[in-house]
């Protein structure tokens, strides 16, 4: 018994000091495959792992950070629709061989390039609309692609004429009314207002101002452009970037629209309706979800024209307050030029508003069966029909 306890005793002993072995062993190759795992991976000569160019983003061994550079046209450079753009690419001393390069101009491929010089032109007016256009150019050589972008304005080609009014009529306008839409139907003046706690969207009797129906929107909303589409009223609002759809008839509210941005004025264009947002960006939006589907840059022959107010379609053109002037722009709605300026500085001198606290020229209705043309402005006592003079 006393040997078989002694035994016994040294079985359990050995038995560890093989656990503990067995261990050791176990740990010992954990730390071994640890150490080639860290091998592989690090960046030590002989053990970097080759990388695709094209789906890691970096150079492969042996080739440039970059292929090309654009010697022109320079950023923001500008020119006239009718103008020639330049473009001018330089391989990068050590990029080696260039198997091509494709040049595209606001979206649309102009040039594919296989040889020296790099270089081509493309007419100003490709796109035969005025904007900030993106100049394009991807270089490919084996194993790497490389691209640049760069920017041009592209102005109007046309001086738009000066043009100037003569007062047909004049008539009584709500001098509490901040005119924010306009538009004329069948007899009637329809008109959208703005100011927190004083928006509305009301019809107006022509001859003699009086309100004749009026919805009041919620106190938080600022009240922007109006425009009908299919006997339905579409009223936007400046920075809460939610609209309403109306019956036309009685003003029931039957939908309401979602758009980015500020609204500030609208008019409808076929199966579109257009939204300004202060800026030189018209915005063409489908009726029924109404989202924005293109957009238009609107230039004159020397910059941006930018502030682009309350609309009006007329006669082919949008006609657009031009805010804090007394300007009215006429804009073509296909290529985005102004083609003539309607200057009512003398329709209702500032002097005189101010004895009032009336505010901007703001509102143009067009009569499209009289062929009459209507404007107002903020808080103004008068509305006028005017016809349009060299």
């Amino acid at each position: 018994m006393q040997g078989g306890t002694v035994c016994g005793v040294c079985l359990e002993g050995e038995t560890d000091r093989m656990k503990a072995d067995n261990l050791k062993s176990i740990i010992a190759v954990i730390f071994i495959v640890m150490a080639l795992i860290a091998g592989s991976c690090s960046n030590r000569a002989g053990n970097a792992v080759k990388t695709s160019t094209e789906s890691a983003g970096k150079a492969s061994p042996g080739l440039p950070a970059s292929l090309i550079k654009m010697e022109s046209p320079v950023e923001n450079e500008e020119y006239r629709l009718n103008a020639r753009v330049k473009i001018s690419l330089e391989p990068v001393a050590d990029a080696g061989t260039l198997d091509s390069v494709r040049v595209t101009f606001d979206g649309k491929q102009v040039a594919i390039l296989i040889s020296a010089p790099w270089e081509c032109t493309v007419s100003g007016d490709y796109t035969g609309m005025t904007g900030r256009k993106p100049v394009k150019a991807v270089a490919y050589t084996s194993g790497k692609t490389q691209s640049v972008t760069r920017f041009v304005l592209i102005y109007s080609d046309l001086t738009p004429k000066k043009l100037g009014f003569r007062i047909i009529n004049t008539y009584p306008h709500d001098p509490g009314a901040f005119t924010q839409g306009l538009f004329f139907h069948d007899g009637v003046l329809y008109e959208g207002t703005g100011q927190e706690t004083g928006s509305t969207l009301r019809t107006v009797e022509l001859e003699t101002g009086r309100v004749i129906r009026q919805h009041i929107l919620d106190p938080s909303l600022f009240g922007e452009g109006i425009t009908l589409y299919n006997d339905r009223i579409f009223q936007v609002t400046w920075q809460n970037k939610v609209g309403f759809v109306y019956n036309r008839s009685d003003f029931k509210q039957i939908n309401k629209i979602y758009y980015q941005g500020e609204g500030w004025g609208l008019t409808t264009i076929g199966d579109r309706i257009v939204r300004s947002d202060g800026s030189n960006i018209l915005y063409f939006h489908e009726p029924q979800m109404f989202d924005a589907v293109s957009r238009l840059e609107v230039y004159d022959n020397e910059k941006k024209v930018d502030q682009l107010n309350e609309l009006e379609y007329i006669n082919g053109e949008i006609w657009a307050n031009i805010w804090m002037t007394d300007l009215i722009a006429r804009i073509d709605p296909l290529t985005g030029k102004v083609n003539s300026y309607v200057d009512l500085t003398r329709l209702y001198p500032e002097a005189k508003r101010r004895e009032v606290n009336a505010d901007v020229l703001n509102g143009i209705a067009w009569d499209q069966n009289g062929g009459r043309i209507f404007v107002t402005g903020k808080r103004w006592p008068g509305l006028y029909e005017i016809e349009i003079i060299e």
